[in-house]
């Protein structure tokens, strides 16, 4: 599976998220399947940074869309063009990549620098996750430098699946299902599906896909235009 494939999946899980969240609150079904997007974008922020020539130009990139989508955030989360107790995703994205550019300035320096200040990077993000109010505060900066982490070696997975459990069945939880299993009663938090974010992500190849700037800019468009979208017909057609 190739990186467009991947921004595919995540884009269409993530409108399902929001499709719930505006025009079709009825079926919760699809906030769900939606807790699946996420870590699939974080995924590949964590891969961009390491492929990206230019991480500035990477960040700065990502810090206009950030400021491009605001609007239409507020006006799907908040339903006012104001709303500042809550931004989204891609302020979420630009404090990880922060967090990997000290890191890695630190890595140059030398592994036992690069553990100390993985050690302070780790409260400091997760606190400034939540006083700003990105999307998925801490956690998804946290999110994003646990594939940042481990995502080149060898037994990799086996952090990256313990990580996703702790942060998102044990830290985040929320809305817990009860679903019966051989005779028991599982209790599964709605949060814990993200785990299955990790089938798609392992069975990526590493391989960029079609490429070109015209589906670079759209697959960022894609955030802001969708929830725009989905914002206006809220306000206007349901």
């Amino acid at each position: 599976m190739n990186a467009l494939e991947l921004k595919i999946i995540a884009m269409f899980l993530m409108l399902c998220d929001h499709l719930w969240s505006t025009i079709v609150p009825g079926f919760p079904w699809l906030t769900s399947i939606g807790r699946i997007a996420f870590p699939i974008f974080a995924f590949q922020i964590a891969e961009g940074f390491s492929r990206t020539h230019d991480r500035k130009k990477y960040l700065k990139r990502m810090f206009v869309f950030a400021l491009i989508s605001e609007l239409p955030f507020n006006l799907m989360v908040g339903g006012w063009w104001f709303y500042p107790i809550h931004q989204n995703v891609m302020f979420t994205f630009c404090l990880a990549i922060i967090a990997m550019m000290v890191l890695e300035e630190a890595k140059k320096k030398g592994w036992l620098l690069f553990g100390l200040t993985f050690a302070v990077i780790l409260p400091v993000s997760y606190v400034l996750g939540f006083i700003t109010f990105v999307d998925y505060y801490g956690y998804g900066i946290w999110m994003v430098l646990l594939f940042y982490l481990f995502k080149d070696l060898r037994w990799g997975w086996v952090g990256e699946l313990a990580g996703m459990f702790y942060i998102n069945w044990i830290m985040i939880g929320g809305l817990v299902f009860n679903v019966p299993i051989l005779g028991h009663i599982v209790e599964i938090p709605e949060q814990g599906l993200a785990l299955l974010a990790l089938i798609p992500i392992w069975l990526y190849n590493g391989k960029q896909g079609p490429h070109n700037k015209t589906i670079q800019y759209a697959c960022y468009a894609f955030y802001p235009v969708h929830m725009l979208i989905l914002a206006l017909a809220a306000r206007y057609l349901f």
